[in-house]
């Protein structure tokens, strides 16, 4: 076991939505205070309207290379990716005698002005549904999700799908722009529906496809342009943080913006994501500009949208061991929370409940993994289970924390450095999403003998 240093304190945690320091408007970005002054940064990729960038997607799309992406050392558990590579494939063949994997996915969430509701606000991992993945039209699929049976998580969204019918899995989380608000849109449309596209497009894989596997980064074109062609969807903005996990333990991870990953292995960190942002508090993010603005913008000019694509994201690889913990969540957390205070939450829940236990001075993953995290196939892991008990406890501590006006978390250090004069204290109320999943090595039939 390798402790990896964990360098929360020297990152840059770029947040969103905060009272009295609001995200960057993508339209308008006021200062909410004289003394603050939010830097923009102009490029021509961050100003293209969002309906004109499926040209501008294939005229500026690397050409991908002949030679293969050099692998990871063996020592490593992360690598960073070159774009356009991967390391494995939803195809490929796996011997008999390598280690496969599951797993195990549960999400909790709140909204910002709600009350934290742990028995409501909760997700786990449903029973795969082979017929679920017959699904060719991502648009009608789309429209077959009721709105009104949405997670109640404000503007942040997540989402789980099997893809196809692999033994592959995606998962991910989404936050919308709060500032699209003062434009009369509502940010939840476009975060919800990006994540609802992502599981609809995974979940018709390898349908409208045209490579041999399924990246996160693809997964993100597919349901941005679908976004971007939803006439249900006005307009808004998002970031987004996801993985397609495979059966053989490598994972993809491709993040765009603040929202954040954490890989945490016994009582270790060991990797965690870094924040995308143009400048303090204004995170890459995906927009659409709704017409009406385009033609306001046109006839009298000011300001411009923000607007990254998906391409730009940041990809990195990992390699997973049994009883290893994924954490995916939106800024709402990392807001609150830093990387050691996650940690000491899964650490502490993990060892409570028996899936990492003490011995002879070291950490080692218990036998009881498979019991506590529910792993039959055919049924739906409850709130018992715990990737679920985890997940509620990450939220949960982000919840309190934002409302805590005594204790400074992460935003606050960061308004403090580069803002003194604010005067900022305390957490940052938030919505929250918090996906977790925990690894599980399945029994090989040699161990069974």
């Amino acid at each position: 076991m390798r402790l990896l240093t964990v360098w929360a304190a020297a990152m840059s945690f770029a947040i969103s939505s905060a009272a009295g320091l609001a995200r960057l408007t993508p339209v308008s970005r006021r200062a909410t205070s004289a003394g603050l002054l939010l830097l923009t940064l102009s490029t021509s990729s961050l100003i293209a309207p969002a309906h004109s960038m499926r040209t501008a997607r294939g005229q500026h799309q690397r050409t991908p290379s002949t030679y293969a992406q050099p692998t990871c050392p063996l020592d490593r558990d992360v690598c960073s990716a070159t774009t356009g590579f991967r390391l494995f494939h939803s195809t490929s063949h796996h011997s008999r005698d390598a280690p496969q994997f599951t797993y195990h996915v549960a999400a909790s969430y709140s909204a910002k002005q709600d009350r934290f509701n742990a028995a409501q606000n909760l997700f786990t991992r449903p029973v795969h549904d082979p017929s679920e993945s017959k699904t060719t039209d991502l648009r009608e699929c789309k429209d077959s999700i009721d709105k009104r049976r949405r997670a109640r998580s404000g503007q942040d969204a997540f989402f789980f799908s099997q893809v196809g019918n692999t033994n592959t899995t995606a998962f991910g989380v989404a936050d919308g722009v709060g500032g699209w608000v003062e434009s009369g849109l509502d940010p939840a449309d476009f975060s919800h529906g990006l994540c609802e596209y992502m599981a609809c497009a995974a979940r018709s894989w390898p349908h409208g496809s045209n490579t041999a596997s399924l990246h996160p980064k693809h997964l993100l074109q597919m349901a941005y342009d679908e976004v971007t062609e939803d006439n249900n969807i006005e307009g808004g903005g998002s970031t987004a943080c996801l993985a397609v996990a495979e059966p053989d333990g490598n994972i993809e991870v491709a993040n765009l913006g603040d929202s954040g990953f954490m890989h945490l292995g016994l009582n270790a960190v060991r990797h965690f994501t870094q924040p995308q942002t143009h400048a303090f508090n204004t995170p890459y993010q995906l927009s659409k500009t709704p017409e009406r603005m385009l033609v306001q913008m046109a006839v009298f000019g000011g300001p411009t949208t923000l607007s990254d694509l998906p391409k730009e994201s940041s990809v990195t690889h990992h390699k997973v061991r049994h009883g290893d913990v994924l954490v995916f969540a939106t800024d709402g957390v990392w807001d609150n929370l830093s990387p050691q205070d996650v940690l000491g939450i899964v650490s502490r829940h993990m060892v409570h409940l028996g899936a990492w236990v003490e011995k002879d001075g070291t950490i080692e993953v218990g036998q009881d993994l498979a019991k506590l995290v529910q792993a039959d196939p055919a049924r739906k892991a409850d709130s018992s289970s715990l990737q679920a008990k985890v997940a509620v406890a990450i939220a949960k501590t982000a919840k309190d924390t934002g409302l805590n006006t005594r204790r400074d978390g992460p935003f606050a250090k960061e308004v403090q450095k580069w803002y003194p004069g604010e005067n900022w204290h305390g957490g940052k109320p938030d919505d929250i999403a918090a996906v977790v999943a925990v690894v599980l090595e399945a029994e090989s039939p040699r161990s069974r003998l």
